[in-house]
């Protein structure tokens, strides 16, 4: 039987960013320098093909510090922790790696400096993502407010309208976090904001392929975790850029046939720690029930690389 013909549009940039690839890396380096086992605070990045993976070979995921035994070395995940969990982990005598992303830890390192400048902080995030509780978990409590709707910036209850500075979660909807601040500089025109927007390059620069392919695609695919912020935002980023099916896969036995029935067109793009093997994956479901022609839709490209910690680095 003749396969129905089928356009993929596939985004670049997609898939791993630099931060991902350097928090993977950091627990490949730790088990091969230490041996196993290697303790792993929160899931080193969100998604469950890496995390099996890495716990395959050897890697051990706990929630917090008091899972871990003090003997073997821990891990904190890219998503960056409060300054609570470094501090009790050296109270404990423990090895610690943090393989925080560079560019959360800039945010963490911007929302102390307006801090030591008297000022009280508004973070733009979700509320419960590790990344928004390590980033407010890097000043006393009170000090760093939540909003995550321009409707919460209406209600919000500061200390002096005057005396204020905002940071942003870094996987967050650049439109999304566009609209929120606007509310926020209505309401406190003398707010101060990072002097560099804190959304990092890799979600900007998806989110800006996902826009290009949108105009495209018929139906769009991205390949992701539940769990991850960047990869839910590449969704409703498809949606609002005009693609009415727009959808979030784990995996190829993930994808709904029956609602892609007539299609001639597919977008196809990964969140930030979605490894590559998945959208091949994906791909190659779509190659065994359609004669598949594949167009990149290029938006930008990447050559960041950040280093891992000198302690990996130098011999045991």
């Amino acid at each position: 039987m003749t396969k129905p013909p089928l356009t993929l549009y596939l985004a670049a940039p997609r898939g791993f960013c630099a931060g991902v690839d350097r928090a993977i890396k950091i627990v490949e380096m730790a088990l091969a320098k230490w041996g196993a086992p290697v303790y792993v605070r929160h899931e080193i990045v969100h998604n469950k093909f890496v995390v099996d993976d890495l716990r395959a070979k050897g890697a051990v995921f706990v929630e917090e510090l008091d899972e871990c035994p003090t003997d073997r070395p821990v891990i904190f995940s890219a998503h960056g922790v409060p300054k609570s969990v470094p501090a009790e982990a050296a109270a404990r005598q423990m090895l610690y790696v943090d393989a925080t992303c560079p560019l959360v830890s800039k945010v963490h390192i911007e929302a102390e400096r307006h801090h030591d400048n008297g000022l009280q902080i508004v973070m733009i995030g979700h509320a419960g993502h590790p990344e928004t509780v390590g980033t407010m978990g890097q000043l006393p409590t009170g000090e760093v407010l939540l909003v995550e709707t321009p409707t919460d910036v209406a209600t919000l209850d500061v200390r002096d309208p005057a005396r204020l500075a905002f940071v942003t979660q870094t996987t967050l909807s650049v439109d999304d976090t566009a609209e929120v601040v606007a509310a926020l500089q209505a309401r406190f025109p003398a707010i101060v904001g990072p002097h560099k927007e804190d959304i990092c390059y890799a979600t900007t620069n998806r989110q800006e392929a996902v826009k290009a392919m949108a105009e495209k695609a018929e139906a769009m695919l991205v390949v992701g975790a539940p769990n991850s912020s960047n990869s839910k935002r590449l969704v409703e980023v498809g949606a609002r850029a005009g693609c009415a099916y727009s959808q979030l896969v784990q995996r190829a036995t993930d994808i709904d046939w029956r609602a892609l029935g007539g299609i001639r067109s597919i977008g196809i793009t990964a969140g930030a720690s979605a490894p590559e093997v998945l959208v091949n994956e994906v791909i190659d479901a779509f190659r065994a029930r359609y004669d598949v022609t594949v167009e990149q839709v290029e938006t930008a490209q990447e050559n960041v690389e950040f280093k891992v910690p000198r302690v990996l680095r130098v011999p045991a």
